[in-house]
């Protein structure tokens, strides 16, 4: 039981489901993971370790780490930067096969800080499906100057080859800082021209990524507590979480 159930009781999950939560793990070792399941495992739908992050680990702490993550039912994946390096050294099925044996069952389908051909990309999706792999894509660029040169019909193209390729979530690009890429301008607040245009065709087949406290906020006050976000640091979970149930003062009373 929750402390303080009584408060958060009238949550109707089954009218309004929450929104997915994408949390961003940087290198933490088996007790952090342990901690943070027991105070936020509930509230992460996704577990992504970051860009190439598993690639300087031993195997066998990631085995372990996935076997804890899913365990709570969380989805993991290995950063898409390391399948961009995996398929720039035409290593992609070696690439699939070890992220099958070290235990993920997710993969992050992303041309970010490389360029990959929209027919590669899209056979990059298929052959993850079809290895067993819950897909997620990524639509942006790492670069600032690449990023800006996206127009929206470009992300929105994506974004529907994607889906149509297999994709089941589309992530949009913002890094960890937040700030002058995707849908953020240059102080980090929401460029609401750019948003409205990718979410015209609903939100629930998009993350987006919202690393700081303010885009959070504006993000499930304009559409509610089921909007799906990332790039979440592991200690802001269960902040986020409050945001979502109205239990902060950004959301009290309006969610």
């Amino acid at each position: 039981m929750q402390a303080f159930d009584f408060l958060t009781q009238n949550k109707n999950h089954e009218m309004a489901p929450e929104g997915k939560t994408m949390m961003l793990d940087k290198g933490l070792g088996l007790n952090a993971v342990d901690d943070l399941l027991e105070t936020a495992g509930d509230y992460i739908s996704f577990a992504k370790l970051g860009w190439g992050t598993s690639a300087t680990m031993d195997t066998e702490l990631i085995t372990l780490k996935n076997e804890k993550y899913q365990n709570h039912d969380i989805i993991t994946y290995p950063g898409g930067t390391l399948l961009e390096v995996a398929v720039m050294k035409n290593m992609y099925k070696q690439y699939l096969q070890e992220a099958k044996q070290l235990g993920f069952n997710g993969i992050e389908v992303s041309d970010g800080s490389t360029t990959i051909g929209v027919a590669v990309r899209e056979q990059l999706i298929v052959q993850a499906r079809e290895a067993g792999f819950f897909v997620i894509s990524e639509v942006g660029k790492k670069n600032l100057n690449l990023d800006h040169e996206m127009t929206i019909d470009e992300r929105l193209s994506l974004i529907s080859r994607d889906l149509d390729s297999g994709a089941q979530f589309i992530i949009i690009e913002a890094r960890e800082a937040g700030k002058d890429i995707g849908i953020y301008n240059q102080a980090g607040g929401i460029m609401n021209d750019e948003l409205d245009a990718l979410a015209a065709n609903g939100i629930g087949h998009l993350i987006f990524e919202a690393p700081l406290k303010n885009q959070q906020v504006s993000l499930i006050l304009k559409y509610g507590s089921q909007v799906n976000l990332g790039n979440i640091a592991t200690d802001e979970v269960t902040s986020l979480e409050t945001l979502r149930v109205g239990l902060r003062g950004d959301t009290v009373g309006q969610v």
